[in-house]
């Protein structure tokens, strides 16, 4: 069986997006792979409840704890590796990772990122598409690289931006294609894996 860890820092809307791919496609059975564990850098996550009531193992593993982001890293790398995962997807997990923490799951860590990268890497991704008088914006699925939103495209998904939008509304629109494509490139990835 393919383990999945997935991190978190909020609420998971993401994460409960690919934990409902995951059942309503029966990645366990088509796939051979499962969500084990959610592990959060922040006590307070929504998410954590989320996946505890669905009988997903939970941990934290908070950030403000250690001197470093190195040794956060390796803390947390520690944690994951307990459940030998063949993923590691990052779903709002808002923290920078070092290098060293990336090559240790090279080819194995995700992340979603709200913009059509590489335009747009870091924050205020929906306001700055919009100064920039984009016509399209949307939410890219990469593989991580130690460059920051950087790394091996998966799948991309486009919304309109809109004459009128504002961030928010346009924050809005792209959240639902995440929550369509997350799992589905996660999906499909693992499915070649096979």
């Amino acid at each position: 069986m393919k383990n999945i860890v997935i991190l978190i820092s909020g609420g998971g809307s993401n994460m409960a997006a690919i934990l409902r791919g995951a059942q309503r496609d029966d990645w366990a059975g088509k796939l051979g792979a499962q969500v084990v564990a959610v592990i959060s850098n922040r006590a307070d996550a929504g998410g954590l409840a989320l996946a505890r009531e669905r009988g997903i193992a939970t941990d934290v593993v908070d950030h403000r704890a250690f001197a470093s982001r190195e040794a956060f890293d390796e803390a947390l790398a520690q944690r994951i590796d307990r459940h030998q995962p063949s993923l590691v997807v990052l779903a709002g997990f808002m923290r920078i990772l070092t290098p060293g923490f990336v090559e240790r799951y090279q080819g194995r860590l995700l992340n979603i990122h709200p913009s059509l990268l590489p335009a747009f890497p870091g924050l205020h991704t929906h306001r700055r598409a919009i100064e920039a008088g984009c016509r399209f914006a949307g939410a890219t699925v990469h593989q991580v690289t130690a460059e920051l939103d950087y790394g091996p495209i998966l799948a991309q998904a486009v919304v309109p931006v809109l004459a009128n939008d504002t961030p928010e509304a346009l924050a809005a629109r792209v959240l639902t294609q995440e929550h369509l494509l997350y799992p589905r490139a996660i999906a499909e990835l693992l499915a070649k894996e096979s």
